[in-house]
């Protein structure tokens, strides 16, 4: 298969090496130059991009997500036919209404949007444990087995996450599931020259049986989202 890699944490990030680690097949990376991440849906279309060549199949685009996958598709290797973009892998969950504010999801509904089957792959993170990549790089190629399998129509992707999981727990469940429809906690404080974020995303509510629910309580989760 001939796959494209992109992120929004940026090119030289250990999710995207994670992701390069699990994937087979013939491969090409363009990737964000700079983090990237809650751009959202983003596109440069009124100052040139910047480029940098890190090798024959690996790019660095200083632009969004969504920037990386026109750029690849539509200008750096116009002439190769991808038969799967994966994004990721995105270091923070990206469940429920995160698909609106993920720059890693961006990218696959930028993908999607050109006509190709895609996945967002990203992990959930407890702050008190540190990611295993070689332990999630498995749990992706799993899932690239588990989804590339499924049928999937024109005009939908798949929104993978990762549990984050104590060492020598048992080996997560897999879920398909709905996105859950409940907002982020929004919270500020400051003054009347600043704002600052307070939000938690641990503490954000959970609809039964959605992803935030299943992949909070130790599962990997699988949506099939539409355009």
């Amino acid at each position: 298969m001939k796959i494209l890699l992109t992120n929004d944490d940026g090119i030289d990030a250990e999710g995207l090496k994670c992701l390069r680690h699990a994937v087979g097949g013939d491969v090409w990376m363009v990737a964000p130059g700079e983090e990237a991440s809650e751009c959202g849906h983003r596109i440069t279309t009124r100052r040139p991009l910047k480029l940098e060549q890190r090798s024959d199949r690996e790019w660095a685009v200083f632009g969004s997500p969504a920037d990386c996958v026109r750029v690849a598709v539509k200008y750096l290797f116009p002439n190769v036919a991808f038969d799967w973009v994966f994004s990721g892998v995105n270091q923070g969950g990206n469940l429920g209404v995160d698909i609106y504010y993920s720059g890693t999801v961006a990218a696959v509904r930028e993908a999607t949007l050109l006509g190709m089957k895609s996945v967002a792959f990203s992990h959930y993170i407890k702050r008190s444990l540190p990611i295993d990549w070689s332990i999630a790089s498995d749990r992706v190629r799993h899932m690239i087995s588990e989804v590339s399998d499924k049928p999937i129509k024109k005009g939908e992707f798949w929104n993978v996450n990762l549990p984050h999981l104590e060492n020598g727990a048992p080996e997560p469940m897999v879920k398909y599931c709905e996105p859950c429809k409940h907002p982020l906690p929004v919270g500020f404080k400051g003054n009347q020259s600043e704002a600052s974020y307070t939000g938690s995303y641990q503490d954000r509510l959970r609809r039964e049986g959605s992803d935030t629910d299943c992949c909070f309580g130790g599962d990997i989760t699988a949506s099939l989202i539409k355009v």
